[in-house]
């Protein structure tokens, strides 16, 4: 039903059937154009919110700073989400292909490293620590190579046949890939 009180036409939500007509009947013209209009205005306020929120939240993995990368000799182009989680929690060793990992990661306290398990893994750092130790203090895993920083990760990595970890785009070398993350 539109309401024509309204400079514009403005949308009766169906006020007269959630309140009832007597109650409905009791309020002025001016009343309901001031409550459809109120109402309005939190309806496009929402909206904006909704749409900011869409253009300024990104994907897990569509962060231009951190990238995942990789020794040449790792064939993949891409992986999914779910796999390097599995490979940076340590509990996948090896690739597709049947190649062994090694991963690299930098210490907990690190900007990159934050930057890498928040926005890439989606979890804390800790949480990636408490994984590890987990593994390592029941037998059933190890903890990734850590090194002290990022100039060194692109060495471990480049050097390493199967290496993978993260590094800050602007700092990328020749010497290793980007692998995408699907």
């Amino acid at each position: 039903m539109v309401d024509q009180h309204c400079g514009s036409a403005a949308v009766n939500f169906g006020v007269e059937r959630v309140l009832g007509d007597e109650q409905t009947n009791n309020k002025l013209p001016g009343d309901r154009v001031a409550g459809l209009h109120d109402m309005r205005q939190s309806l496009i306020a929402c909206l904006c919110l909704v749409a900011a929120l869409l253009f300024t939240v990104k994907s897990r993995g569509d962060d231009p700073m951190v990238v995942l990368i990789a020794n040449p000799s790792v064939i993949q182009t891409s992986l999914s989400l779910e796999t390097v989680r599995a490979i940076f929690a340590m509990r996948q060793r090896t690739l597709a292909d049947g190649h062994a990992v090694h991963v690299f990661v930098l210490p907990d306290g690190a900007p990159l490293h934050e930057a890498f398990a928040k926005k890439i893994l989606g979890v804390y750092p800790h949480q990636l620590r408490l994984a590890w130790d987990r593994a390592v203090f029941s037998g059933t895993g190890q903890a990734p190579n850590e090194v002290a920083t990022a100039s060194a990760m692109l060495e471990a990595v480049a050097s390493t046949p199967g290496g993978i970890g993260y590094a800050y785009r602007s700092e990328l070398t020749n010497q290793v890939r980007v692998l995408d993350i699907e």
